[in-house]
């Protein structure tokens, strides 16, 4: 096995967020002794970890991001590296508009923003498909779909069940469902509305790239043989399949290496849980700039015992050689897993520039397509990239996913974001007369005078989304 450990360590580790990333550096380090913290031995070449040039573009001293403790250090300075972060500038500049915030040019910050609210599987779920173009219809089918799944990732209601659920409000068939279901199936995390074991085994396993060694034979290990594995063994398996014992024990070791639990990757924070945010989005001289602020670059290849493999014989050496190979790989991983992310936020601060600047109702519609088509990456791959991480703004500390929003067209021939039209209608409702608070159909009215055409219902739903009483409720006297 070399293609399969290798890709889905680089899966793995794109889609942890910056606390989970920390625990998984730490333990690689405890547990290879070819891995070393950077400052430990300063001597040391930090894994290709080259200080950048001094060319065009480069930041100078006075364009430092905000420091290590506003960008969520946890370790009080400790994840200082031996060389600067990398950065990047944009050229659009901002005249002195609206303010991005308290958070400036001198970096200050208020540490409330780094407390954060759960991400439970739920709503991961139901950020991609409020993200997926669908009919009003597949909506509401895919909203029954992930109601129904379980903290485990399971889907454990029938599809009829679900149908009934839905009528007689929406005539739909079981096979409206089942399409349903199969869209579903290909959100992140893979292996997502299984209906049992099985299932969420085979759609891990056709995720796989089709030269993944072993794929073909763990297929047909999950697909026929998974129930009766425990009372025949590997022998037994290899003379049902008819195969080689080294290719069923390579496809053994591909099943083994799959989630059975899929949904548990999420939704693991408490209520209140402050994060350290993976990247900073900052201005300088009216320029947004963007920079990690990772682990990865803290460790480096201990040239110690790199340099006992030259010496060592027999097992130790084969010992020294496989660790530095795992090694090698974690760096490789962890570069990959930067350059991802920054190619993502740089997209997203390029697009939602004026989110940044001016606040939500600047925020336009933005899909997960769009962005992977303008990176150049799958749209399962920017969705990993984002989930569960954060960056510090001068908003604050906003979730990566934030930046994303679904739209409607409006009567100038543009499109406005869901989140815009709820800043709009929260902004109507502050100014509201308390006395005569305006209904549904009223907002919805001055919504579209301001060109953003919206149903009543819309409105409703919008409002509820904001946890907005009704206008009757809002009724103050006095």
């Amino acid at each position: 096995m070399v293609l399969t450990p290798q890709l889905r360590q680089a899966l793995h580790l794109l889609q942890l967020s910056s606390l989970e990333l920390d625990a998984e550096i730490a333990t690689a380090v405890e547990t290879n002794p070819l891995l070393d913290w950077a400052e430990s031995h300063p001597e040391f070449d930090a894994g290709g970890d080259a200080a950048p040039s001094d060319g065009p573009g480069e930041t100078g001293p006075n364009d430092a991001p905000p420091t290590a403790d506003a960008a969520g250090d946890a370790h009080d300075g400790e994840r200082h590296s031996d060389r600067d972060e990398e950065r990047w500038e944009f050229g659009e500049s901002w005249g002195g508009g609206g303010s991005g915030g308290d958070f400036d040019d001198d970096g200050g910050y208020d540490p409330m923003d780094r407390l954060v609210d759960q991400e439970s599987l739920h709503d991961h779920l139901s950020w991609q498909l409020h993200l997926t173009r669908l009919s009003p219809q597949d909506q509401r089918i895919g909203a029954a779909l992930i109601d129904a799944i379980d903290d485990d990732g399971y889907l454990r209601e029938s599809l009829d069940e679900i149908a009934r659920m839905l009528r007689p409000e929406l005539q739909v068939a079981v096979g409206d469902v089942a399409a349903m279901l199969s869209r579903i199936q290909r959100f992140d995390p893979v292996g997502i509305g299984a209906r049992d074991l099985r299932e969420c085994l085979l759609l891990q396993i056709d995720a796989l790239s089709d030269d993944t060694d072993g794929k073909a034979i763990a297929r047909r290990i999950v697909a026929d043989h998974l129930e009766r594995l425990p009372k025949i063994g590997p022998e037994g398996l290899a003379a049902e399949l008819n195969a080689p014992e080294d290719e069923v024990a390579q496809g053994l070791h591909l099943v083994r290496s799959l989630d059975p639990r899929p949904g548990s990757q999420l939704g693991g924070m408490s209520a209140d849980t402050y994060v350290t945010p993976d990247c900073v989005i900052w201005r300088h001289q009216g320029m947004w700039r963007v920079s990690l602020a990772g682990s990865q670059q803290r460790l480096t290849i201990h040239r110690g015992y790199e340099a006992m493999i030259q010496h060592a014989n027999g097992n130790d050496a084969s010992y020294l050689r496989g660790r530095l190979q795992e090694a090698r790989w974690l760096l490789k991983h962890l570069e990959a897993r930067g350059d991802t992310l920054l190619k993502v936020v740089r997209c997203l601060v390029r697009q939602q520039s004026g989110f940044l600047e001016f606040g939500a109702q600047a925020l336009r519609p933005l899909t997960l397509r769009e962005v992977a088509a303008e990176v150049g990456l799958h749209e399962s791959t920017v969705s990993r990239a984002v989930a569960r991480k954060y960056a510090l703004t001068p908003r604050g500390t906003l979730p990566l996913r934030g930046f994303f929003a679904s739209g409607i067209n409006t009567d100038t021939g543009g499109e406005a974001s869901s989140t815009a039209i709820q800043s709009m209608i929260k902004r109507l409702i502050d100014a509201e007369n308390p006395r005569k608070p305006l209904s549904d159909a009223k907002l919805a009215d001055q919504l579209k005078a301001d060109g953003v055409p919206v149903a009543r219902r819309t409105v409703a739903k919008y409002r509820e989304a904001m946890n907005i009483p009704a206008s009757h409720e809002r009724v103050r006297i006095g």
